[in-house]
C-alpha cells in the first residue's frame, strides 16, 4: 500500500513541474516576441563623416647624380712648349681669357713675313689697275696681280690662326681645376690643360620607371638633396627628357635644372630626387569605414536615415586615409564607427564623428574587425 501511494504522489509532482515548464517558457516566448520587433524598428546608433575629395598626389623618390651647367676639359690645339700659365686651381675666369701660352715665335716671324708679301702684292695689284686702266698693261696681268693679293690675304689668315693657337683661351664663364701643367712642358693636343665648369647652375640626371614617362614634363618641380648636405631641400625644375625608354632597365632618363647661386654644390654630387605628381581627385575616407566581402571592398552610406551599401575600389593608402574610387559624391555622409553588424536598409541614428571627442562612448582606436589588403 505504500509503494502504490509513493507512485502516486511522484505521477502528481511531475505532472505538476510540466505544467509549470510549460506555463514559463509559455511567457519568455511571449515576451520575446513582443521585444523582437521593437528591437528591429530602433535605429542604430553610427558615427558619420562628410565625404570629401583630395587629388591623387605620388610622391617618387630616388637618385641622381650632378654635373655642371657647362663643363669642358681643355686642351692646346697644337703641340708645342709651355712658356706660361695664367690661372691657378679653383680661379673664376671669364670666357676668352688666356690660360696657357706655348712658344709662338716661328708662328710670330711666319705673320711678319707674310705681312710683308702681302704689302708688296698690294702695291703690285694697284700699279696694274693703274696702268691697265690707261692701256698699258693687259687685263690678264691685272687679274694675276689681285690672285696674288688675294692669296697673300688668305697665307696671313692661315698664320694669324696657327698663332693664336699657341694661345689656349677659356671656351666660357667657369671655374678652373686642377692642372699637372708647369712652365717648359712639352704638351701635345692630346694633354688636358685643365678642366672648367660653370656651377651657376647644376643639372642632376636621373631616372623614372616606365609607368611615369607620360607624366614627365618639362617646368615641373622637383626637390633635390645633396649627399653632401642631406637635410638641405633644393628646388628646382625638370630641365629634359629623354627621347626613348631604356629596353634594359625600362626606365626614362630626366634632368633636372637646380639653382647653385651660392657655388655649394660640385659636379659629381649624388642627390636624393623627390618629385610630386598631382592626379585625379578621389574620395578620401578613413580606413576603419572600409570592410571587404567576397564581392569587394565596400563603405556605408548614410543616406535618407537608413544605411545604403556602396562597392568601391581602393586607389592606394594616404597617410592613415584610403582614396576609394566608386559611386560617391562630396558630403555624402560616411560611416565610420557602428559598422558592425548593418545591414543594407537598416534605420540610422547619426552623429558627428569627432577624432578629437576621447570621452564618448567607446572612444578609442576603431576597428571594424576585418582585414583587407595593404
Amino acid at each position: 500500500m505504500k509503494l502504490h501511494l509513493q507512485l502516486v504522489v511522484t505521477t502528481v509532482l511531475a505532472a505538476l513541474l510540466g505544467a509549470g515548464w510549460f506555463w514559463f517558457v509559455g511567457i519568455d516566448d511571449a515576451a520575446n516576441s513582443r521585444e523582437k520587433p521593437r528591437r528591429s524598428s530602433a535605429a542604430t546608433r553610427v558615427l558619420i563623416e562628410p565625404l570629401e575629395f583630395v587629388p591623387d598626389r605620388v610622391v617618387v623618390r630616388t637618385v641622381g647624380t650632378g654635373d655642371a651647367l657647362k663643363s669642358a676639359a681643355i686642351h692646346p690645339s697644337v703641340a708645342g712648349e709651355v712658356i706660361e700659365v695664367r690661372f691657378r686651381a679653383e680661379q673664376r675666369v671669364r670666357k676668352g681669357a688666356v690660360l696657357v701660352r706655348l712658344d709662338d715665335e716661328h708662328q710670330r716671324l711666319a705673320v711678319r713675313l707674310i705681312q710683308v708679301a702681302l704689302r708688296k702684292a698690294q702695291r703690285e695689284a694697284t700699279r696694274f689697275k693703274r696702268l691697265a686702266s690707261s692701256g698699258h698693261a693687259s687685263q690678264a696681268k691685272l687679274e694675276a696681280a689681285q690672285a696674288a693679293l688675294e692669296s697673300a690675304s688668305v697665307r696671313l689668315a692661315l698664320a694669324r690662326a696657327d698663332l693664336d693657337d699657341r694661345t689656349v683661351v677659356a671656351p666660357f664663364d667657369g671655374v678652373i681645376g686642377l692642372t699637372e701643367i708647369n712652365i717648359g712642358d712639352r704638351v701635345t693636343d692630346d694633354t688636358m690643360i685643365a678642366t672648367l665648369d660653370d656651377r651657376s647652375v647644376i643639372l642632376v640626371d636621373f631616372t623614372v620607371p616606365e609607368y611615369l614617362a607620360g607624366r614627365m614634363r618639362v617646368g615641373d618641380p622637383v626637390t633635390v638633396s645633396p649627399s653632401t648636405t642631406p637635410d638641405r631641400k633644393i628646388t628646382g625644375a625638370i630641365h629634359a627628357t629623354g627621347s626613348r625608354i631604356d629596353p634594359k632597365s625600362r626606365s626614362l632618363r630626366v634632368r633636372a635644372r637646380i639653382p647653385n647661386d651660392d657655388d655649394a654644390m660640385r659636379p659629381g654630387t649624388s642627390y636624393q630626387v623627390e618629385l610630386a605628381f598631382i592626379g585625379k581627385s578621389y574620395p578620401r575616407v578613413r580606413e576603419v569605414a572600409v570592410l571587404w566581402s567576397r564581392d569587394g571592398a565596400y563603405l556605408w552610406r548614410a543616406n535618407g536615415g537608413a544605411s545604403e551599401k556602396v562597392f568601391v575600389k581602393l586607389v592606394r593608402r594616404d597617410r592613415g586615409r584610403i582614396l576609394v574610387d566608386g559611386p560617391l559624391r562630396t558630403g555624402d555622409l560616411i560611416v565610420v564607427e557602428g559598422v558592425q553588424g548593418l545591414r543594407a536598409g537598416q534605420p540610422l541614428d547619426p552623429a558627428p564623428f569627432d577624432a578629437d571627442d576621447a570621452t564618448r562612448p567607446g572612444a578609442g582606436p576603431a576597428s571594424n574587425g576585418t582585414k583587407g589588403p595593404s
